[in-house]
């Protein structure tokens, strides 16, 4: 039997945003220190950041 991984969307940001924010970083920087396991990727097709959540069934 194997691991089924699940990734949710916890909040998405969009990519064009002021030169020195990093808004998605900062969520799910936030999101760690409260004990869930973010991180950010690139979702090119909607040109937005996501701050995702991986979960191993």
């Amino acid at each position: 039997m194997s691991d089924q991984s699940t990734r949710t969307v916890l909040e998405r940001f969009p990519a064009g945003g002021p030169r020195g924010s990093w808004p998605a970083d900062e969520y799910a920087a936030a999101q760690r220190a409260q004990g869930t396991d973010a991180r950010v990727v690139m979702d090119l097709g909607s040109d937005q950041f996501l701050v995702i959540t991986d979960t191993t069934h």
